[in-house]
């Protein structure tokens, strides 16, 4: 199942979770809305830990605004697509992942078809229409959606597990007002790597998953708290669901 190289490559982690840890990550797809502040550092991070195929959608070009935060882009890529230089980078990282760039809007009409078969949509954007739109894709489709959120100093992440966990709508039933807000790195940095951490434990089966908890950090004070969430049952997007086990849980039988 491995080369060599892959071997060598990976031997660090799989003392943690074995080459069936590491096998799953191989197998795995995963869907990147955003290849932004929070896509940057949650892609890097997925596909150096051998995540076999990411699927990572963006509509934007790079714009010299964006390079304080999207570690993906560079000073040379000014104008070019956010799709191209990210593909271009991801893929020098690792070149045994699948990197899959789409240059697309996402919206109502396409984001089933665009999230296809992946086992679970990283939410790396930046308004809340969208990141409704692919919470019912997760909650129609059955799989994990994990959210993360920046604002200046400021940062959320949640993992939510449809039919077990609260999902977007139950935990933000109204949008925030859509506005130019504050941007630095480091938060961007801190919530996207926090991001693909769960990404690979909930595919290893691995560790607690940030599930029923929003993560706050508060960069300003370098202070971080959880509030506890729970589901809304006379949630329009997510009530009534049945629980769906993660990668290796095991059967209550």
């Amino acid at each position: 199942m491995f080369s060599e190289r892959e071997l060598e490559r990976y031997r660090r982690q799989m003392m943690l979770f074995g080459e069936d840890g590491q096998e799953r990550l191989k197998k795995a797809n995963i869907f990147i809305a955003g290849a932004g502040g929070l896509g940057s550092p949650a892609s890097i991070y997925l596909a150096v830990a051998g995540v076999g195929t990411i699927t990572i959608v963006d509509m934007d070009v790079v714009d010299g605004t964006n390079l304080n935060r999207q570690i993906l882009h560079y000073e040379r890529d000014i104008g070019r697509k956010k799709t191209t230089s990210a593909e271009e980078k991801l893929q020098k990282l690792n070149p045994d992942s699948i990197i899959n760039a789409i240059e697309v809007k996402i919206d109502a009409s396409n984001a089933k078809k665009l999230v296809g078969n992946a086992d679970g949509i990283v939410d790396a954007m930046d308004n809340y229409q969208t990141r409704y739109q692919l919470n019912d894709v997760a909650i129609a489709k059955q799989i994990p959606f994990f959210h993360g959120g920046i604002r200046g100093f400021y940062g959320q992440a949640t993992t939510i597990i449809p039919g077990t966990t609260p999902c977007l709508k139950c935990i933000f039933p109204k949008p925030p007002p859509r506005e130019e807000f504050p941007a630095v790195g480091v938060t961007a940095g801190i919530i996207g790597t926090i991001q693909s951490n769960e990404v690979i434990k909930y595919l290893t089966g691995t560790g607690d998953l940030l599930t029923n908890r929003l993560f706050i950090w508060d960069g300003m004070q370098a202070h971080a708290e959880e509030i506890c969430i729970e589901r809304n049952p006379s949630c329009e997007a997510c009530g009534g669901l049945g629980k769906k086990k993660r990668p290796g849980e095991k059967s209550d039988g």
